[in-house]
């Protein structure tokens, strides 16, 4: 090879070290003087950027894993033992959440306190803590003076709830947002959550009303595609039970009915899931 030709090839050199001419190819050692093809300018500024996304991403998995954490309604009664006074669990008139994501930030707590001049005292869970503790005139609408949940029939934490409650939504095709919680004592002294569904904009779009103690829906309010916001159905009965023909519904009302027992079924398989005796958890013997 003349030398003319060898610079040629010389100056062809890739950055591999691999020198392509004239149908073969030549491996040289890649020269440990030469310059990075890559700007480090480029790398510099690019740095920053990763950075700030990387930051973005982490926030919002803390967003979202904070949303999934917030305590429920059961841990809530267990702080109210634990840093306040342990009979109280026994005493509970209603327990409240509103905006959970599935589950609300702050719990509100009526308990039945004799030694309270109004009779009532009302506690705040925030965040796993204590954060109001007082005395209320407050009553719970729809409760019967001096009613309190039993402990050893109520089956069904707020998580639970969500979990019977957003399967009754999918079955009425019911998009929701956020949910807001009340656990009260209905008219038979029976514990019902009460879940109602919202958009984003926090308005209501359904109302599902849930036995605390076999998780079965008794009635819906607003629900199901098609059914105007005011629609009503209610069956208190628990347990499996036929859909039967009402002579006064008219065809919209009719098709309301039918989803509604179709849901209560799914929504009782759900329940089966997701069961959870207060008195065991309260024990930990859960």
């Amino acid at each position: 090879m003349r030398e003319d030709e060898t610079s040629s090839l010389t100056r062809k050199t890739c950055a591999t070290g691999i020198i392509c001419s004239g149908g073969f190819t030549v491996f040289a050692f890649p020269n440990k003087n030469a310059k990075p093809a890559v700007d480090t300018k480029e790398k510099r500024d690019s740095i920053p950027n990763m950075v700030r996304i990387f930051a973005a991403v982490m926030l919002l998995s803390a967003a979202s894993v904070f949303a999934q954490t917030n305590p429920t309604a059961y841990d809530a009664l267990r702080v109210v033992g634990n840093q306040v006074n342990r009979d109280f669990v026994n005493r509970v008139v209603s327990v409240t959440g509103v905006d959970g994501n599935p589950q609300p930030s702050t719990w509100r707590i009526l308990i039945d306190d004799p030694n309270a001049r109004s009779g009532i005292r009302e506690v705040e869970v925030t965040d796993g803590h204590i954060s109001s503790n007082r005395v209320s005139s407050r009553q719970v609408t729809g409760t019967p003076q001096g009613a309190t949940i039993n402990p050893a029939r109520l089956n069904l934490d707020s998580s639970g709830a969500y979990e019977v409650a957003s399967r009754t939504a999918d079955s009425s095709h019911i998009p929701f947002a956020h949910v807001s919680y009340t656990l009260r004592t209905n008219e038979r002294g029976d514990a019902t959550w009460i879940v109602t569904l919202q958009n984003q904009n926090r308005r209501p779009v359904g109302t599902i009303y849930i036995g605390a103690n076999k998780g079965t829906v008794t009635r819906t309010e607003g629900m199901f595609a098609g059914a105007p916001m005011d629609a009503v159905v209610e069956d208190r009965r628990e347990g499996d039970v036929e859909d039967e023909e009402h002579s006064g519904d008219n065809p919209i009302m009719r098709s309301v009915r039918h989803t509604f027992y179709r849901a209560r079924q799914q929504a009782q398989e759900t329940f089966k899931r997701v069961r959870h005796n207060f008195a065991d958890y309260i024990r930990g013997n859960d």
